[in-house]
C-alpha cells in the first residue's frame, strides 16, 4: 500500500488516482474525512500521533507525509520556529527507536509543532522491515532544515534523498506556492521533477520544446482577463446547517450588482465546469481588470488574472482572498462605479489548487476553505509521485479541471 499521513481532503490521493494508483490516508479532521469519502479515497479517521505503526509493516511501498503547517506557516504565529530544536530532538530520538514525544511536547510553544516529527516514527518502524521503497514529504519552506535532518537519517538507511524548495507554478499550478520537498528512494536516484512551466515562455531549441508560460488564473478558471467574479450565496453552509452567512461586503455587492445589472453568476458557483465568457462592461463602457488579493494585510500579494495566484491560505479572517478590480485604462469613470471587492469562492479556490471543478468538498464554507488551503496541489503532487510509479508527466498530461 501507499501510506498517506495527514492525508487532508485528498491532494496526494487525487494525484495518485490520475496516475492509476491509490493510497490509504490517515486523517483526523472530520470534514476532510468526509470529503475524502465522497471522492472515493480510502481513509482511516485517526490521530496520526496515536495510531500504531504495526498494521503497515510488511505492506507499505510508499510513504507520503504533509504534516500540519499552521505552526510554521507565515499565515500564522510561526511558533514552530521557536519549537524547532525540540522537533529536531524528537526526530533524532524516534530514528533510534526512543519515544520522547510526551516530554518534548510539554515544552513546545505550539503543540502542533511536534507533528512534523511523526513521519519518523512510521519510517523507523517500516525500516525494520526494509520499507518503504520511496518517501515523499511536503511542508512550508521554513521546514526545509528539518527535511535535511530526515534526509541524513534516510541516507544512513540506504535511501537516495533530495530536498529543496519547489514552486508549484513551475509544474502548471496556477499559483506561486513554494514548498519544502523531500523525495527519497531505495531503488532510484532521488531528484526533483523537471519543471514543465516557467515565468516566461521558452522558445523551442535543439533539445526540444521550451517550457510553457506559467498557467494564469484566467486560464485555470476559464475567464477572460476582464471577466467579473460574482458573489454567491449558498444554502446549508452556516453553523448548524443553516444558510451560509453573507461574507463581509457581499450584501452591498449584491445590491450594487442588481442595480447595475452587470453581474452574472459564474458557472463555478453552480458546480458547473467553468467556461470562457465575454467580458462585461459597465454602463459607462469602462472595462475592469481583476486581480486576486491574497489577504487583508498590508503586505498582501496582489496578482492579476493573467498571472498565477499567490499562495492560497485560509483559516483566519485576515487571510481572506478577495477579487479586486481596477479600470483597464487606468481612469476612474464617474458614471461607472468601480465594482466592490468580492470574496473568492471555494470552487474557484479549489480550481486554483488544481482540484477538479466537481471535487466533492464537504462542510460549510469555512471548513471547505480550510481544507483547500491546507491541501497539496494535486498537479504538483502528481509530478512528485510519477517517477516513483514509473510514470512521466508532460505539460498537458494532468488536466487542470478534469
Amino acid at each position: 500500500m501507499i501510506l498517506d499521513l495527514f492525508a487532508g481532503p485528498g491532494g496526494w490521493s487525487h494525484a495518485l488516482t490520475v496516475l492509476g494508483a491509490h493510497d490509504v490516508g490517515l486523517e483526523w479532521d472530520e470534514w476532510a474525512c468526509k470529503t475524502r469519502a465522497a471522492a472515493g479515497h480510502t481513509t482511516i479517521r485517526t490521530d496520526v500521533a496515536q495510531y500504531p505503526t504495526w498494521p503497515f509493516t510488511g505492506k507499505t511501498t510508499g510513504l507520503i507525509a504533509s504534516p500540519p503547517c499552521q505552526a510554521w506557516s507565515m499565515a500564522g504565529m510561526r511558533l514552530g520556529l521557536m519549537d524547532q530544536p525540540l522537533v529536531h530532538q524528537a526526530v533524532t530520538d524516534l530514528a533510534q527507536g526512543r519515544d520522547t514525544r510526551t516530554r518534548l511536547l510539554g515544552a513546545c510553544r505550539d503543540e502542533r509543532s511536534l507533528m512534523a516529527a511523526e513521519p519518523m516514527r512510521y519510517l523507523y518502524a517500516l525500516n525494520q522491515a526494509g520499507e518503504p521503497e520511496w518517501v515523499a514529504m511536503e511542508e512550508v519552506p521554513d521546514v526545509l532544515p528539518l527535511w535535511r535532518q530526515y534526509a541524513a537519517i534516510l541516507r544512513s538507511w540506504g535511501f537516495s534523498v533530495w530536498t529543496g524548495i519547489l514552486n508549484a507554478a513551475d509544474y502548471g499550478v496556477p499559483q506561486t506556492r513554494r514548498r519544502a520537498i523531500l523525495l527519497a528512494s531505495r531503488t532510484r536516484t532521488a531528484e526533483p521533477p523537471v519543471p514543465t512551466h516557467a515565468k516566461v515562455a521558452e522558445p523551442e531549441s535543439l533539445f526540444g520544446p521550451g517550457r510553457a508560460r506559467w498557467v494564469s488564473m484566467a486560464q485555470a478558471l476559464g475567464w477572460g482577463a476582464t471577466d467579473r467574479p460574482v458573489p454567491t450565496v449558498c444554502a446549508g453552509g452556516g453553523p448548524g446547517g443553516g444558510p451560509e452567512p453573507f461574507p463581509s461586503g457581499s450584501r452591498k455587492a449584491l445590491a450594487d450588482a442588481r442595480d447595475r445589472g452587470t453581474w452574472k453568476r459564474h458557472p463555478c458557483s453552480t458546480g458547473q465546469k467553468p467556461s470562457a465568457r465575454a467580458p462585461v462592461a459597465s454602463p459607462s463602457g469602462a472595462r475592469w481588470a481583476w486581480s486576486l488579493r491574497s489577504n487583508n494585510q498590508a503586505n498582501a500579494t496582489v496578482q492579476g488574472l493573467d498571472e498565477p495566484a499567490g499562495t492560497l491560505f485560509f483559516g483566519h479572517r485576515a487571510n481572506e482572498c478577495v477579487w479586486v478590480a481596477d479600470p483597464v485604462d487606468g481612469q476612474i469613470h464617474e458614471d461607472g462605479p468601480m465594482p466592490d471587492p468580492v470574496r473568492i469562492t471555494a470552487a474557484e479556490a479549489g480550481l486554483l489548487q488544481t482540484f477538479p471543478a466537481d471535487y466533492p468538498w464537504q462542510g460549510n464554507k469555512g471548513q471547505r476553505f480550510s481544507q483547500i488551503g491546507n491541501a497539496v496541489p494535486p498537479r504538483l503532487a502528481a509530478h512528485l509521485l510519477a517517477p516513483h510509479l514509473g510514470r512521466t508527466l508532460g505539460p498537458d498530461d494532468f488536466a487542470l479541471a478534469a
